[in-house]
C-alpha cells in the first residue's frame, strides 16, 4: 500500500513498522526481484531446514514432481510464493490472506468510486426527467386554459345574429335557422287569418 499504490503516506508506514504491525524485513524482500510474492523471511533461511536449503514453497510449480505439486510448507501453509510465470498459484495460501489483499483493496475502492459515480449520474438524469415532466406539465395546463377560452368565444359566436355568410342563406347556426323558421311560420297564419270582403257580390246587388 506504501511503495506500490501509494495509499498510505510515510508517517503511517513508519509507525507500522515502530509498532511491528507489518515486518519490516519482509517488505524489504518485497522489493527484490524474485521475492515479490514471498510469504515470510522464514522460508528463505537455510537455518530453518535440513540439508540447507529454503523451503518447498519456494520451488517453483513448474519445477516440481507430479507429487509434490500439492506439497506446502508445514510452517507457513504456503502453496508456493516463487516468481514468475507458473510459479506458483495467485492465492499463496488458498485463502482470504494468501490473495494480494493491498491489490484487493484498491480493485474494492476503484469499485466503489464507479458505483459513487454510476449512482450521481443516475441521479442526475432522474432529476432531469422529473424537471421535463414538470415542463411538460405547466405547459399542458397552459393549453387547456387557452382551449377554455376558444370555446367561450365560440359560445358568443352563436349568440350573434350578424350577417349571414356569403355561402348561403343556412350558412349561419342552427339557432338562426330555427328562428328564421319561426318567422316564416308566422307570416303563413296571419295570411291565412286575413277578414273576408264586406262588398255584396254582384249578384245581390241585382237582386
Amino acid at each position: 500500500m506504501y511503495h506500490r499504490y501509494h495509499r498510505i503516506s510515510r508517517k503511517v508506514y513508519d509507525y507500522c513498522v515502530k509498532n511491528k504491525v507489518v515486518d519490516a524485513a519482509l517488505v524489504a524482500k518485497w522489493k527484490k526481484p524474485g521475492y515479490e510474492r514471498l510469504c515470510s523471511t522464514y522460508v528463505i533461511n537455510p537455518a530453518n531446514y535440513k540439508f540447507g536449503t529454503t523451503s518447498i514453497c519456494r520451488v517453483p510449480l513448474k519445477d516440481r514432481s507430479e507429487m509434490q505439486t500439492q506439497a506446502q510448507d508445514p510452517t507457513t501453509g504456503c502453496l508456493g510464493c516463487a516468481s514468475g510465470k507458473d510459479g506458483g498459484p495467485s492465492n499463496i495460501f488458498g485463502n482470504k490472506y494468501g490473495q494480494n489483499l493491498a491489490a484487493v483493496q484498491v480493485a474494492r475502492e476503484k469499485r466503489m468510486e464507479l458505483m459513487r459515480v454510476k449512482r450521481e449520474q443516475q441521479e442526475r438524469e432522474q432529476e432531469e426527467k422529473r424537471q421535463r415532466e414538470k415542463e411538460e406539465s405547466a405547459a399542458a395546463g397552459g393549453d387547456s386554459d387557452t382551449d377554455d377560452d376558444d370555446d367561450e368565444e365560440t359560445s358568443d359566436d352563436e349568440d350573434d345574429y350578424g350577417p349571414a355568410p356569403v355561402a348561403g342563406i343556412w350558412a349561419g347556426t342552427r339557432k338562426l335557422e330555427a328562428e328564421s323558421e319561426k318567422i316564416d311560420e308566422g307570416d303563413e297564419e296571419t295570411d291565412d287569418e286575413e277578414e273576408p270582403d264586406d262588398r255584396p257580390s254582384k249578384k245581390a246587388r241585382a237582386t
